[in-house]
């Protein structure tokens, strides 16, 4: 897995965008008090249900790949 430059700005943006997508859809309403592990997760979850992601191997699922697979999507939002 090859790190992005920006990564960091790209989960925020993803973060940012799937949470809008989520609510817009009626899913999901995210509290102040969740954290960006439970955000990035659920968000990651719901982009794979929804068919726009491609879900990551059962194997290789972690916070770290989720975290750079919805950088991978938000640098395509542009």
């Amino acid at each position: 897995m090859k790190k992005l430059k920006n990564e960091k700005e790209l989960v925020r943006k993803a973060i940012e965008a799937g949470t809008k997508y989520g609510e817009e859809r009626g899913v999901v309403e995210f509290e102040a008090t969740d954290s960006a592990t439970e955000k990035i997760e659920y968000i990651y979850r719901l982009l794979v249900h929804d068919n726009i992601i491609q879900p990551l191997p059962q194997l290789e699922i972690s916070q770290k790949s989720m975290k750079h697979r919805l950088a991978m999507w938000a640098a395509k939002l542009d």
